[in-house]
């Protein structure tokens, strides 16, 4: 058995009436739902990475201080 807090516990309980479900069954169905979020932002994350190093490797950059020159433009940041 995994302990959890008791407002935890009380929001799963909340969480399963509203979805008319036993506590067992939405905690297993939020976890699942969690898993996969977590997993497709893993994935997107190493990719953009990837895809960042291929720029790189290609020559395909910039001067930071000119990308942070262009930020601060755009957002209105100060120096």
């Amino acid at each position: 058995m995994i302990p959890i807090k008791p407002e935890r516990k009380a929001q799963l309980e909340e969480y399963a009436q509203r979805h008319g479900k036993d506590p067992a069954a939405a905690l297993d169905d939020a976890l699942a739902e969690y898993l996969e979020w977590e997993r497709q932002e893993y994935e997107e994350s190493v990719e953009a990475i990837r895809r960042g190093l291929e720029d790189v490797k290609a020559g395909r950059t910039r001067p930071a201080a000119e990308f942070l020159e262009e930020l601060r433009e755009k957002h209105g940041f100060s120096r």
